[in-house]
């Protein structure tokens, strides 16, 4: 599954960013609990550099909580500020102010000491497309001021957004890498939502979907879709079982794999089964930090 995804509008938005870049007092970079990894774009690090970092796992609510904890740690680790949030329920975002006024504390002290007026803190928010930055934006504004949509894409264009009298942000468009070296990233993409159904092969995220639940949650597996099958069940049987399930069934009573792709994608995208993470901190290779 070859993968290439680089609107003009996605080049465009890192040549933004990197000229934005200097206007701002810290970044807060975006990413889905759920793929804490797979969803960080590598040109970020060269974009930013140095600039004091917030990280802000979103989406918290649908992710495995043992291995967020490895992440904030590896995070933290990194030199950065990781905050858990759920922007769709409001949760912690007064963690968020809090942690950018933690990473440009020196940098205000500075300020105050040149005799400079105190002002807002002014924050750059990045991310991949359908992490949540819009819902975010307008939590935090407390008004719809961001176009919000389930789907990636919708941020076309930057515009600051006061939050209070303390921080005011800088919003970004979703800025994706020009090509998925590693495919498996692509699918776990694909099956969090972040990358348009058009362009990926849907049949093989639902492969990816059913094994990563095959090894990390078996027991799940068999309890939501009522089937009776194994770690090492090959993948086309576990479609079938779920099929005969659902009564997912096409013409001359076959199987209707279409529909079985498109529950599975479905189901494990909005949190029916359980809270995955699929980024496993302990699979991860060391190059890949």
């Amino acid at each position: 599954m070859a993968i290439q995804w680089f609107p003009g509008h996605m080049a465009k938005a890192r040549r933004e960013v990197t000229e934005q870049l200097k206007l701002v007092d810290c970044v807060f970079e975006l990413v889905d609990a759920r793929i804490p990894y797979s969803s960080r774009n590598p040109m970020i690090d060269e974009v930013i550099k140095d600039k004091p970092r917030v990280v802000l796992l979103n989406k918290m609510d649908m992710a495995n909580l043992q291995e967020t904890a490895k992440w904030e740690n590896f995070f933290r680790e990194k030199g950065y500020v990781p905050v858990l949030i759920d922007s769709k329920q409001g949760k912690n975002l007064d963690k968020v102010i809090r942690a950018a006024e933690e990473v440009t504390k020196e940098k205000f002290e500075r300020m105050k000491q040149k005799g400079l007026r105190p002002r807002a803190i002014r924050a750059m928010i990045v991310g991949i497309p359908n992490v949540g930055k819009s819902t975010l934006i307008n939590r935090l504004a407390k008004k719809t001021i961001a176009k919000t949509g389930n789907m990636p894409g919708v941020t076309k264009k930057q515009q600051w957004i006061k939050v209070g009298k303390s921080l005011e942000l800088l919003d970004t468009p979703g800025i994706l890498w020009p090509k998925f070296e590693d495919q498996l990233v692509g699918k776990k993409l694909s099956l969090t939502g972040a990358i348009k159904d058009s362009i990926v092969h849907l049949d093989e995220v639902a492969i990816y979907g059913v094994q990563f639940m095959q090894q990390h949650d078996l027991q799940k597996l068999n309890q939501h879709y009522n089937i009776q099958v194994e770690s090492d069940t090959p993948y086309i049987e576990v479609f079938d079982a779920i099929g005969r399930s659902r009564g997912l069934k096409a013409r001359g009573n076959e199987i209707d794999y279409e529909a079985v792709v498109e529950v599975i994608i479905r189901e494990i995208r909005n949190n029916k089964i359980n809270r995955y993470t699929f980024d496993i901190k302990s699979e991860m290779n060391e190059d890949n930090e």
